[in-house]
């Protein structure tokens, strides 16, 4: 996977260009690294009874991720991300992650991954805290991706400490924005599947999604 950090790693050395890393050690965390609640921080309980393992469309991948709306809405996330950005089903990056047992946390944020609402693409290529930040282009993208969400996914660019490879459930689970996404993006995916062009999605630097993409609220 070419990241920014690989082509520009040579002239930092060089002391052309100085990048600073974040420090995550500094990560906000609960209970001395230990996730302890029954819930995530986003509000949804754990219940590992509750998870089930999806393939993501469009590649070989798969990941564990709470069945329902969530799944949908997160799927959503990761198809457009292996299409769009860079594929989830090499060994590059780190690939994909969902679910996990593991309470250890660094920032509260990542505890969502306990109750399968969280989804982290490459994440070692884009860790908690590093450096390395998406092109331009890509930025874009995951700003159209969001706005597909309507609010309801919150990305880790945009917390602190940053985290890119991370998205997660900014809504509760009785929200009802919440099933009305999920639907639609369930509904998108079956007429692209009858019409075979899995891959197709609407064009990020259109007029109409910027404006959209500009005017979404960042969840936390």
């Amino acid at each position: 996977m070419v990241t920014r950090r690989n082509l520009l790693s040579a002239a930092a050395s060089a002391g052309v260009l100085a990048l600073t890393a974040g420090n995550p050690a500094s990560a906000a965390t609960s209970n001395n690294g230990t996730w302890a609640p029954d819930v995530s921080a986003n509000g949804w309980r754990i219940q590992p009874a509750a998870i089930a393992t999806f393939r993501i469309e469009g590649s070989t991948a798969s990941v564990a991720l709470r069945r329902g709306d969530a799944a949908e809405v997160l799927l959503h996330v990761a198809r457009r991300w292996h299409y769009e950005i860079a594929a989830l089903d090499t060994e590059e990056g780190g690939g994909v992650a969902g679910h996990r047992t593991s309470r250890t946390v660094r920032a509260d944020f990542e505890s969502n991954q306990l109750s399968g609402t969280a989804v982290v693409l490459h994440p070692t290529a884009y860790p908690l805290g590093g450096s390395e930040r998406l092109w331009p282009h890509q930025e874009k993208i995951v700003q159209d991706i969001l706005a597909d969400c309507a609010g309801t996914v919150a990305w880790g660019g945009h917390l602190t400490p940053g985290k890119i490879s991370h998205f997660h459930l900014a809504a509760g689970p009785d929200d009802r924005t919440l099933a009305g996404v999920a639907a639609r993006l369930g509904n998108h995916r079956q007429r692209r599947s009858r019409s075979q062009t899995a891959g197709a999605v609407a064009d990020p630097a259109a007029p109409a999604r910027r404006a959209l993409a500009r005017n979404l609220p960042r969840p936390g």
